[in-house]
């Protein structure tokens, strides 16, 4: 996308910008770095959040590995795990996972950081709003935290938190169920703040000449995983509401013996549980078709396609739902009917993957770390994809509920878009936003170690699974057919594996901090990539653009190779 510095009457220049002529005192540390109403030390913020979250979980992850590995003997750094710790880690391991690290990885932090740039305009529309909604996702941190060490420690009813099992009646009563809704509560409170600030930003300030049809793909598909979150979520924020009251004043809405339904919650979880997978899938989405197409140099193939089929699976992912649910006792007739929208919803996303390899077909590669990672996910996400076809058959579905062929299937839908997207999407615009260039001869390390202890940690959980092998289970001791030499040493390869897993993001972890110090300075446009925020210094400064840019053609028309000038001109003087 090229562009020029003509001044807009649209987007007047920002006030504290070098266009704008006027000096400003630097701000104190407090309001540059900690209530910064900036979106890119907003966007940091969240994307550091997540990170350290992400810290958390994985030690809850090797921490119940191990007892699964090794029945009874003491996990090291944790000591024996009774049943309710191992529920208590698995539950908080999932939960953090999702709502801790994915939404606030791919979702806020990626979100704050990219929009105002690609759409041309200072800030965010909101942004002391946005600030508020970061402090808000932060207070539910703490509160998720603090339900570690409170009495009777952490929730332990799964991370879907079913009833009854949830509603205090079966050992995971007290403060740390109480806890575990209020920082779920004030989460979606925070993404709902940032969701609106990210659909009016998009919507209203836009730079001149960034129609609809020239916004990046990321920008699409982040607009549309907001939309879906706010569609979605006003039913489960009820239902959490109806399980805290419950809880605490002794209400019956899922309790049978008072008139109320515990399978209630599972359509209000679901509802909103399956429409939350595509707004983690959908900015990994965006971020591959930014990368495929920078480091092929070629267009994203079928650009409009790729929009109207998210657009179409969005619509469907509200018509899915109860294949959560094909053992609950639902009517075997509405079965069949979620069975259909289930492998129709399959269909968008076909047409994206096939867009992403037709924009690799005979393209001009350059595989650089990040390109990697991009590639990584389509190949992996496609394992998951087509597992979620078999379970979505109500047939095979009813064997399969439950195992562990479900935690793999669902591990291969989201580890590739969260981990494999999220290190991509770091990998490519940490140039832009720490203005350092990452060391890619660690990065090519980190992503095969990352590739290999991925695999081997999760295929063996569809062996299992098909074994019979149910999650939820502290010690398979109890049955014999789960204890043989074979499943044995299967989970024991897998447990390794998670380890593994964990250890090789050291690379990662070595070479942000160490580039971050150190690493060679990044131009504003290291991979020559066409999209707005690359027209900018790295970093950006404060109002991100000197003067407002006029937008005049679409973000993937690359030039041959050597021709510089044709991705950035000379500014016209303002």
């Amino acid at each position: 996308m090229t562009v020029t510095a003509r001044p807009s009457e649209r987007h007047p220049a920002p006030s504290d910008s070098p266009a704008a002529g006027a000096a400003h005192p630097e701000p104190g540390f407090w309001r540059r770095y900690v209530f910064s109403t900036d979106h890119k030390t907003i966007g940091m913020q969240y994307l550091v959040t997540g990170l350290v979250m992400a810290l958390v979980g994985g030690l809850l992850a090797y921490a119940f590995r191990m007892q699964l590995a090794f029945p009874g003997r003491p996990v090291p750094g944790f000591g024996p795990l009774t049943s309710a710790e191992y529920n208590t880690f698995v539950t908080m391991h999932g939960t953090i996972m999702i709502f801790w690290v994915a939404m606030p990885v791919l979702l806020a932090g990626f979100g704050n950081l990219l929009i105002p740039l690609m759409v041309g305009t200072a800030d965010m529309a909101f942004p002391r709003l946005n600030m508020l909604s970061y402090w808000v996702f932060f207070l539910s941190t703490v509160v998720l935290l603090v339900s570690f060490v409170v009495p009777g420690g952490a929730f332990g009813g799964g991370w879907t938190a079913y009833p009854p099992l949830s509603a205090g009646t079966h050992g995971t009563g007290g403060w740390g169920g109480h806890l575990w809704i209020v920082a779920v509560a004030l989460e979606f409170v925070a993404f709902l703040m940032g969701g609106i600030n990210f659909l009016v930003t998009s919507f209203n300030l836009r730079a001149p000449g960034l129609t609809w049809f020239r916004l990046p793909v990321v920008v699409w598909m982040m607009i549309i995983a907001v939309l879906l979150f706010m569609f979605s979520v006003g039913p489960l924020i009820a239902g959490a509401v109806m399980l805290l009251l419950d809880r605490t004043v002794g209400t019956g809405f899922y309790d049978p013996a008072a008139g109320g339904d515990p399978i209630l919650f599972q359509h209000l979880f679901w509802f909103f549980g399956h429409p939350e997978v595509y707004v983690l899938l959908l900015p990994a989405v965006g971020f591959v078709a930014e990368i495929l197409a920078t480091f092929s140099r070629k267009p994203v193939f079928g650009y409009r396609m790729i929009v109207y089929s998210v657009l179409g699976a969005g619509v469907l992912s509200f018509i899915v739902w109860a294949h959560h649910q094909f053992i609950a006792g639902i009517d075997p007739r509405m079965a069949t009917f979620f069975s259909v929208t289930t492998i129709l919803i399959s269909v968008p996303f076909a047409i994206v993957v096939f867009s992403a390899i037709a924009t690799l077909w005979r393209g001009s590669l350059r595989f650089s770390t990040a390109m990697l990672f991009a590639v990584g996910l389509l190949a992996e996400f496609l394992l998951g994809g087509v597992t979620g076809i078999y379970l979505g058959s109500s047939a095979f579905d009813i064997y399969a509920h439950d195992t562990y062929f479900v935690v793999a299937h669902f591990h291969y839908t989201l580890i590739p878009v969260v981990l494999f997207g999220g290190l991509a999407a770091i990998y490519y615009w940490y140039p832009k936003f720490v203005g350092r260039m990452l060391d890619e001869r660690l990065g090519r390390w980190h992503f095969w170690l990352t590739v290999l202890c991925f695999n081997v940690a999760f295929l063996p959980l569809f062996i299992g699974g098909l074994a019979g092998e149910h999650r939820r289970i502290f010690d398979y001791s109890a049955w014999p057919s789960l204890m043989t030499p074979e499943l044995v040493t299967l989970r024991r390869v897998a447990t390794v594996a998670v380890i593994g897993l964990i250890l090789s993001q050291l690379p990662f972890v070595w070479n942000l901090f160490r580039s971050w110090r150190r690493g060679p300075v990044a131009e504003a446009n290291p991979w020559q990539a066409n999209t707005l925020e690359w027209s900018v210094p790295s970093p950006p400064p404060h109002g991100n653009f000197a003067a407002p840019p006029v937008v005049y053609r679409g973000p993937y028309e690359f030039s041959v190779p050597g021709r510089a000038e044709d991705f950035w001109p000379q500014h016209v003087p303002s």
